[in-house]
């Protein structure tokens, strides 16, 4: 009988020994595929922040005894960081926030230590030049915050000039307002443009001898020596109104004298005088004050001669005070039309002629006044304009087409009361 070689059975020794190693390397197969499968699901995302030091590496698994332990603290880890992140990024800057979407953000581990190694000042300054010409186009939403922040700026500025108003405890009130006798007032805050009172601001008006301002204006820009002597002639009368004058025909002055005493005393003959003596003449000094009136944006303005006694001259209230803010920068129409008094020589039978200030105010020693003009011909009534410094702010006032000889006055000592009690 042939020899059999005999078959382990289930119960031998030999056969369960194989059988176990056969479960335990599928068993490890498994166990490793379940390991990285999980890991590569879990692996953490890196972030690119402004600090490149919080950029670092996943870390592998180091153990395979307790990897559910492993994976939990990892991503513990990786939510604290990132709310850490988060949290700095509120206190971001707006420059500092460019360098977010700049080339220097971290690509790799090498780049990361490399940018963690500069100073900051130099990483902000390299992100700032990097973004410098790649602005982001403007959406939707940006457009909106824009408009906004330009309307809170305009609200911040008109909340600023809140304040610049006539108070009704200092006496501005509708009833005391009415008492304000001229026809046309207009009160205005140079500085901010604030306008603290008008009354038909925009009626054109016949202004009378304010016209001389511009006459004044007008001749300084010609830039004749101030020094040379200037002759009244016959020419220099007055064929409007026929009025006389003290300054006689052959009188001589400097321009100086004529100017000086034209603002001050509105002496007719010396504003003649002055625009005759001009490059085209007479009428060529009319179209330059004009077209200085248009110059200065006086719309409503219009000139025939320099002295304004003709009623053609014509202007409103408001653009007086353009007028009035222009004349304030040449230092000589401030100081001749503000002086109380002056002692002038034309020569001939009279030896000397002692001229004093038309506004009573200046006469009076209000040294608040830094420039003024007064005026008055019938068509026009009485008129004056005033730059008045109030608590070391410039308030322009006109005053036109007040009825009688002292109201326009008045009206100006009404107004400055109201304005040194409101705008302390």
């Amino acid at each position: 009988m042939p020899y059999r070689r005999p078959t382990p059975s289930s119960s031998t020794p030999a056969y369960r020994f194989s059988a176990w190693l056969r479960y335990i390397a599928v068993f490890g197969l498994l166990w490793l595929n379940v390991g990285w499968s999980f890991g590569a699901a879990h692996e953490p995302v890196r972030h690119s922040s402004v600090r490149a030091t919080h950029v670092s590496p996943p870390a592998s698994h180091t153990s395979k005894a307790k990897p559910r332990t492993a994976s939990k603290a990892k991503k513990i880890t990786t939510e604290k960081a990132q709310r850490r992140v988060a949290h700095k990024r509120k206190h971001v800057t707006e420059d500092e926030r460019s360098l977010h979407v700049s080339k220097r953000a971290p690509t790799s581990r090498r780049q990361a230590a490399r940018i963690a190694r500069e100073p900051r000042g130099q990483r902000r300054s390299a992100g700032l030049a990097a973004n410098r010409n790649r602005q982001p186009a403007p959406t939707p939403h940006t457009a909106v915050k824009d408009a906004a922040n330009a309307a809170n700026a305009t609200h911040a500025v008109h909340a600023r000039h809140a304040g610049l108003r006539l108070l009704p405890r200092c006496g501005y009130t509708p009833k005391s307002r009415a008492l304000l006798s001229a026809r046309s007032v207009y009160v205005v805050d140079e500085r901010t443009q604030t306008v603290l009172t008008e009354k038909q601001a925009d009626r054109v008006m016949p202004i009378a001898s304010i016209s001389k301002l511009m006459t004044a204006v007008v001749s300084l820009d010609t830039k004749h020596a101030l020094n040379a002597p200037l002759n009244v002639t016959v020419q220099d009368q007055d064929f409007d109104k026929f009025t006389g004058s003290r300054l006689g025909v052959g009188s001589v002055l400097s321009r100086h004298d004529m100017l000086h005493i034209a603002l001050m005393s509105s002496e007719n003959r010396a504003a003649a005088a002055l625009s005759r003596d001009y490059a085209g003449g007479r009428p060529g000094f009319v179209a330059a004050m004009n077209a200085k009136a248009r110059a200065l944006g006086m719309r409503h303005t219009s000139f025939v001669n320099g002295t304004g006694l003709s009623p053609h001259n014509v202007s409103t209230a408001r653009d007086l005070a353009r007028l009035v803010a222009a004349a304030s920068r040449y230092p000589l129409i401030r100081a001749y039309s503000t002086d109380r008094d002056q002692w002038v020589f034309p020569g001939g039978r009279r030896a000397r002629l002692s001229y004093h200030n038309s506004n009573a105010l200046v006469r009076g020693g209000d040294r608040s006044i830094v420039l003024q003009k007064t005026g008055y011909i019938n068509e026009a009534g009485h008129c004056v304009v005033v730059r008045m410094m109030v608590h070391g702010r410039p308030i322009d006032i006109v005053v036109l087409g007040a009825p009688g000889p002292r109201d326009h006055i008045a009206d100006v000592a009404r107004i400055s009361r109201w304005l040194r009690c409101s705008l302390t």
